[in-house]
């Protein structure tokens, strides 16, 4: 990802702001049609994902509300293994085309990214970070985020989409960052 090397050859803190496409899909989720054919060329956002290691798979049935996921990204944002948990929760609705809307596929993907799946559990199940994810929510509004990936840099800016190396480049360049001397 685009981030992940961003990170990796300048000193940033990128922060990924919590975010609903959809804030009308109910708790348990809701059927939908799928968008693609099998037969359909690739979309725009299906050849980037392929790009950066990101399959979009076809024949989507179900809408998840990705509250629950969201409050998991709260709780490990700050954690080494955060972005493995983001990259399991792309491929496990993306690619996998599961409902990241439940709990066990949230525990499941973090366990896989080396997470405490017992205290995650306790976390979602008691709601602790669910107001902080609403505020968030509204926040990332209030800024204008209109879509998902979203990244936000220094509190204030954000990138919004999935959008070339050189997007984030400029954005970090401007602020007035340099590369690491290490790379």
């Amino acid at each position: 990802m685009e981030v992940e090397r961003l990170q990796r050859e300048y000193d940033v803190e990128v922060r990924w702001a919590p975010y609903l496409l959809d804030p009308t899909t109910p708790p348990e989720g809701k059927p939908r049609k799928p968008q693609t054919r099998p037969d359909d060329p690739p979309t725009q956002i299906e050849s980037r994902g392929a790009a950066n290691g990101l399959t979009f798979s076809r024949g989507r049935t179900w809408t998840s509300n990705s509250h629950l996921a969201l409050e998991a990204a709260e709780w490990c944002a700050e954690m080494p293994e955060a972005m493995a948990f983001h990259r399991g929760m792309f491929k496990a609705y993306f690619d996998d085309l599961e409902d990241i809307g439940d709990i066990n596929v949230i525990l499941r993907v973090a366990g896989s990214a080396g997470l405490d799946v017992d205290a995650l559990r306790t976390v979602l199940e008691t709601r602790e970070l669910q107001a902080q994810v609403d505020q968030g929510i509204q926040w990332a509004r209030q800024i204008g985020v209109s879509g998902v990936p979203t990244f936000v840099f220094e509190e204030k800016w954000a990138v919004v989409g999935a959008q070339d190396y050189n997007v984030f480049e400029s954005l970090v360049q401007k602020l007035g960052k340099t590369p690491r001397s290490n790379n």
